[in-house]
């Protein structure tokens, strides 16, 4: 099935069984009870919370657990049988699966692929899958169900004896152990034509044309929308049969074109100019003054026909609007919609945090999820272990950013999902900044148009000052000692500002092997700003194995002490150490100079 997979854990023991289930099943990650489960890809702490959360959210749960569970945490969401994704239960030996909801949304089908995972019949109750092998009202692929209400009412006649005749022509149905007679009138219909259905007529569409748009740059994507609907409505063809929005690949980034995609529920797809070129003979309306404007002779009549191929037919000819263009093209069989043209590339800018999976952020998971290949650092693709099994790696070294951004950058303008890794923030000295620099100097016209989401991640800055206490409380900066890409003169000049501002500095790359000299000098330029007994953080291996965080002061601070892998938090005149057991302390910043903790505390209640 398609789109995301939670498999929920609940004690050790179930862990075997999910990853057996995980293994064999490509986006599924395994969510774990993080008081009693290790390893698991993400950890919760409220069961019923967090199944609420996920099944509110459209996700497909796998309970490997007791079914009572499942449907306790579930009854208070259990309002729109038509919308609730697939539940399944599976036992902790993995010796049954029952599919508990959403059995016509996926949850049969998904029962059936974990029963072949772990070698066990599934639990599948729903009556019409038990006596005709078929669910109607969840159909393959490809096929849209134009009145899903009434299937209800629709199986209730044939399980009650009745019998159904096949108006048109599906495969899938046709071989189905239905009752079949000619002379019934219970109907199940099949046309691209748009079609009215009642409890005893389903219709079903199939995804066999796809819609040519052609507009000028900037087209209100109103006018777009109205000429698609005008001409399908005109044509008596239904929007279920869509299959594709499709046009020149310039256009991947016109909204007009993304807004008609979204509200016809179908992918937008892109050709270039050349495949689009190739159509010049089947186009029923060629044109020398688009073929002088882009470098073909249509867009709309040729996108649609170059999405169904040499065996399909452009059955509505271009039609125009003040600044948009539309046809129609109809495939002989539902269209594989992966082989039409282009989708508009996906680069997901994404860090891992400082070390920790408890640090990778669910918007950054999901985006990795979503990718089909990563690109990043060895070592951060490494930390993300399982998330990206079955996915294309492309591992780069350090001191290779500009060249893995670019790689990444020229994955997605070939049509495909890549998430771009780094650690900590994407955003904080990190490849986010090199993406937009990239693309701002680089002359690719194709990654402009490309569709590029960032994720907020934690930064070691974060990390540092929460394990430490709140250091960061009041206002603070970030400074980088490192001179490669920064004259020093300049970072001199930042730190002498940060120091006469009294601002609590992060150091990132304090040292590194060549140079040790830089930290040294930032020490003696704070020292003539702010108190010698300004506490001063030094956090190494921010949630890696041999993590150590401790307290030192800027006049005993050490440079021999840091290394590239340390972050250095310098506080400003009022950040204070409060000691604490085991010769460590808390760092906190008031958030207002001369402030006492109990006129902070006054304040807060105030607000």
């Amino acid at each position: 099935m398609t789109g995301p997979i939670a498999i929920i854990v609940l004690g050790p023991g179930g862990m075997d069984c999910a990853a057996r289930i995980a293994a064999g099943m490509r986006g599924a990650q395994v969510h774990g009870l993080r008081e009693r489960v290790e390893g698991a890809d993400f950890t919760f702490d409220n069961v019923a919370d967090h199944l609420g959360a996920l099944y509110r959210d459209g996700c497909a749960i796998i309970g490997v657990c007791a079914a009572g569970i499942l449907i306790r945490a579930l009854a208070g969401d259990l309002v729109d049988k038509t919308r609730e994704p697939p539940v399944v239960a599976v036992a902790e030996d993995g010796g049954a699966v029952v599919p508990l909801l959403g059995g016509h949304h996926g949850a049969n089908d998904l029962a059936r692929d974990i029963g072949h995972t772990l070698d066990v019949s599934p639990a599948i109750t729903t009556a019409g899958d038990v006596r005709f092998g078929i669910a109607l009202d969840d159909p393959p692929p490809g096929w849209r169900l134009a009145n899903p209400d009434d299937a209800k009412l629709f199986m209730a006649e044939l399980l009650a004896g009745a019998t159904v005749r096949l108006d048109g022509d599906a495969p899938w149905l046709a071989d189905a152990d239905l009752p079949w007679d000619d002379t019934t009138t219970l109907v199940l219909t099949v046309s691209e034509v748009r079609t009215e259905g009642s409890a005893r007529n389903l219709v079903y569409h199939p995804a066999t044309l796809a819609l040519g748009i052609g507009c000028e740059r900037g087209a209100d994507p109103g006018e777009v929308l109205d000429l698609a609907r005008e001409t399908l409505a005109e044509a008596g063809l239904s929007e279920n049969s869509i299959a594709a929005i499709v046009s020149l690949d310039l256009k991947a980034d016109e909204p007009a074109v993304l807004a008609a995609a979204e509200a016809f529920g179908a992918p937008a797809r892109f050709f270039d100019a050349a495949a689009l070129e190739a159509q010049t003979p089947r186009l029923a309306n060629p044109s020398d003054i688009v073929f002088a404007e882009v470098g073909c002779h249509g867009v709309a009549e040729g996108a649609a026909l170059a999405a169904v191929g040499p065996d399909g037919a452009l059955i509505v000819e271009k039609r125009k609007s003040k600044r948009a263009t539309c046809a129609v093209a109809r495939a002989s069989a539902p269209l594989e919609v992966s082989a039409i043209g282009r989708a508009r590339g996906w680069l997901g800018v994404i860090g891992t945090g400082p070390g920790t999976e408890a640090w990778l952020t669910p918007e950054a998971a999901a985006m990795v999820a979503r990718a089909d290949e990563v690109v990043g650092y060895g070592l951060y693709l490494d930390l993300l272990g399982a998330r990206i099994d079955g996915k294309t790696r492309h591992d780069y070294a350090l001191g290779e950013e500009e060249t893995r951004v670019r790689a990444a950058l020229d994955l997605a303008a070939k049509g495909r999902s890549v998430a771009l890794v780094s650690s900590g923030d994407p955003g904080i000295y990190a490849m986010a900044t090199l993406v937009f620099e990239q693309i701002d100097r680089g002359g690719r016209a194709d990654w402009r148009r490309l569709d590029i989401e960032v994720a907020p991640g934690i930064s070691a800055l974060q990390a540092a000052a929460a394990r430490i206490g709140a250091p960061l409380g009041h206002d603070f900066c970030t400074i980088s000692l490192s001179d490669l890409m920064t004259p020093w003169d300049v970072i001199e000049d930042r730190i002498t500002a940060a120091a006469t501002g009294d601002f609590v500095i992060a150091f990132y790359n304090p040292v590194s092997r060549r140079r040790d000299w830089q930290l040294a000098r930032a020490r003696e330029i704070l020292m003539a700003h702010r108190p010698e007994a300004t506490p001063v953080v030094l956090a190494r291996k921010l949630g890696r194995d041999g993590e150590r965080v401790r307290v030192t002061t800027l006049r005993d601070l050490d440079v021999g002490d840091v290394d590239m892998l340390t972050v250095v938090l310098v506080g400003s005149s009022e950040t204070r150490a409060v000691a604490r057991g085991g010769g460590n302390a808390w760092v906190y910043t008031p958030r207002g100079y001369g402030a006492r903790p109990d006129k902070d505390e006054k304040a807060e209640d105030a607000t």
